[in-house]
């Protein structure tokens, strides 16, 4: 991995071959804080890289609590508690399947109390057929 420094740009041709490794002559003796120089731009990519990885983590976990939310607000759970439920008529059961379909109605309709939940969805049906 190459390590670009703002000051590296200030110095001479064989100041930056030599931080490169390129040196002509494998004798000549390192420029003073050339060091410095190595060691700053490897801790600096060095935060780049554990940046990065945390970015990467994060992004992980987000997606999964993103895949653990859709299951738990899914079609199918919707439709497993609304078979559940007592008393839905034709007409109620399929407007809810159309209901379902929007992410926001899935999450109202599993978050209420299960006693909420048929008065919930004829409320629903009766507000689309007015």
């Amino acid at each position: 991995m190459n390590y670009v420094d703002e000051d590296a740009s200030s110095g001479s041709k064989d100041d930056m071959n030599v931080l490169d490794g390129n040196s002509k002559n494998p004798s000549a003796a390192a420029p003073s804080g050339s060091g410095r120089r190595k060691r700053t731009r490897k801790a600096t990519g060095d935060a780049i890289v554990d940046a990065m990885l945390e970015i990467a983590a994060a992004s992980r976990m987000r997606a999964n609590m993103i895949m653990r939310n859709e299951e738990r607000f899914s079609i199918s759970k919707c439709i497993k508690l609304l078979d559940e439920l007592q008393g839905v008529d034709q007409r109620v059961y399929f407007h809810a399947l159309d209901l379902f379909e929007n992410p926001n109605a899935r999450e109202t309709f599993v978050a209420l109390k299960n006693e909420w939940r048929l008065t919930w969805l004829q409320g629903k049906c009766n507000a689309s057929s007015s």
